[in-house]
Parts: structure tokens; sequence; C-alpha cells
């Protein structure tokens, strides 16, 4: 069962990093966005420092968004997941792998282009390893909750606005508890409970966002 998922992760992977653009540009439009914020917010330090949290984590979410609408579109054009449904391998374990090649592709470099962008919004330095912390288990949910998005629309042609509604409520929440880690980190306050309630809330969408995707993915194909 887990040679399926890591075939599948291994390919998404792959095939990803064959097209640079799908790993460039969630990356470009944060560093845009990071770069536009001082012209709207002006340039005085503080302002920027304040405003940092959320708007490091605003940029998450859309950029989170910006890759996901096409995760399974080739797979769905080429016959590719109507193969996969009708093969008998776990769709279970394939869906999981593609939630983690999103995350993988997305999420990572993200995390580790984090405290660059951060630097660039002022934001104090004892913000920067939690909002790296906050970013890991955040972005992991981010994933799953668009990747199930991606397996809802994926039989329709232009499910873009469909699938940033359906998903903007379910990830408002982790954007909230994303900013209150890093707030309170700046603020000299504890951040173990609510990081520990970010990995939980990883560690569930983990385990039980596949099913749902895998779901979707049979009703959008009708196997």
């Amino acid at each position: 069962m887990s040679n399926v998922l890591a075939k599948v992760l291994s390919r998404q992977v792959l095939l990803a990093f064959r097209r640079p653009a799908a790993v460039l540009n969630p990356l470009v439009f944060v560093g845009v966005v990071v770069l536009m914020m001082p012209l709207g917010l002006g340039p005085e330090r503080d302002v920027l420092g304040e405003f940092s949290p959320g708007l490091m984590w605003i940029t998450a979410l859309l950029a989170s968004l910006l890759s996901v609408e096409t995760l399974f579109r080739g797979d769905y054009d080429d016959g590719t997941l109507e193969q996969l449904v009708t093969s008998g391998h776990s769709l279970y374990f394939a869906s999981m792998g593609y939630l983690l090649s999103h995350w993988c592709v997305a999420g990572i470099p993200l995390i580790l282009c984090s405290g660059l962008f951060a630097s660039m919004l002022s934001m104090p330095t004892e913000g920067i390893a939690p909002l790296m912390a906050s970013l890991f288990a955040g972005t992991l949910v981010l994933s799953a909750f668009g990747t199930l998005g991606a397996s809802i629309t994926v039989a329709l042609r232009r499910g873009g606005m469909l699938l940033s509604l359906l998903l903007l409520p379910l990830e408002v929440p982790v954007l909230i508890l994303g900013a209150g880690v890093v707030d309170r980190a700046i603020g000299g306050m504890p951040i173990a409970d609510l990081l520990s309630v970010m990995m939980g809330l990883a560690m569930l969408a983990l385990a039980l966002a596949p099913i749902a995707i895998a779901a979707s993915i049979r009703i959008s194909l009708e196997v």
C-alpha cells in the first residue's frame, strides 16, 4: 500500500520540478506581495513589523490556492486518474501521495524562504523561527484542504473560482492560528499550546483528508 504512496509522491514531485514554474510561481507571488506591502502600508519598520505575521500568513494561504488548481488536471485529462481508480491499488494512499506532493512543491519552499520574506517585512527576529514552525504545520493543513478542493472540482473546466469559495472558509481558521503563534512569540508569550494545536490539526488532516479526496475522485470520475 505504501508503495503506491511513494510512487505517486515521487512522480508528482518529479513532474513539478520538470516544470519550474510550478515551484517558482508561488514563491514569486509571495515575493511580489511582500515587495508591494511597503508601498501600501508605508516604509516605517514598526508598522510593517506589526502587520508582518498576518501578511505572511495571508500570502501563504493565497499562494497555496494559486498552486493547487492544476494538481489533478493533467492526470485527469490523460486518463491516469481513471487508471489509478480501476487498478485496484489503494486510492487512500494515492490521495495521500498527491497531498504530500503539493506540500513538498508549494509548502516546503515557502517555509525555507519565509525567513527572508519576514525580514523584508521587518518582522522582529523573535518571530521568524515561530513563523517557520507554524508554517510547517499550517501549510500541511492548507495542502490537505487544497487537494480536497482540487479533487472535488477536477471535472470542472473552470473550477478556480468555485475552488476558492470552497476552501477559504476552511483555511481562514488556520491563518488565524498561524498568525497568532507569531504574534504571541513576538510579544514574549508562550506558543507551545498553539503550536500543539496546529500540529494536531496537521496530523488529523494528513490522516483523514485522503479519505475524502479518494471519495471525491471516484465521484468526479463516476467510477
